[in-house]
């Protein structure tokens, strides 16, 4: 009976981290009475990321140069692009701590220019003692690899980008 209700808490905060992006939502809390002395507390809470605000930077006129600047404008785009935006980006389902590999002397699950298909483990969110697997939701190649072992992510940070 502890497994079955457990795996219902399991999908009951996952509906609840549904509903919290479905409606745009940053937090949820809710209590889920079971009898007189067992309930479940759930705080599901995402970070809504904002625009930075722009900062002005005094330069000073630069110097003659005796060798013709590098073409820096045309990587500027990329470094200012959001990941959570691109069409291969992974995010995270929920707030936890991120493991690469599946134990601490094991290798990691993926590392960049691997393929991996449809299903594939990619890495483990560890979410109040639970080791959640993110699978790939589409078979590629890694092309980037957004989070440490032990960073710790919230809902919606985004993992891994597939192309």
């Amino acid at each position: 009976m502890t497994d079955t209700k457990h795996e219902a808490d399991v999908a009951f905060i996952k509906s609840l981290a549904e509903l919290l992006r479905d409606n745009d939502l940053t937090e949820l809390q809710v209590k889920r009475e079971y009898g007189e002395e067992d309930s479940l507390n759930v705080r599901v809470s995402r970070k809504i990321q904002a625009a930075p605000a722009p900062v002005q930077v005094a330069v000073p006129a630069p110097a003659p140069l005796a060798v013709a600047p590098a073409a820096a404008p045309a990587e500027a785009p990329a470094a200012v692009e959001d990941p959570a935006s691109h069409p291969g980006a992974v995010t995270s389902p929920m707030v936890g701590t991120v493991y690469m590999q599946p134990e601490p002397t094991a290798p990691a699950f993926i590392t960049v220019g691997a393929s991996v298909s449809e299903g594939d483990t990619l890495l483990i969110v560890e979410a109040m003692k639970t080791m959640n697997h993110i699978h790939a939701p589409k078979s590629g190649t890694i092309k980037r690899i957004l989070v440490g072992d032990g960073d710790a992510v919230e809902f919606g940070t985004p993992l891994v980008i597939i192309e």
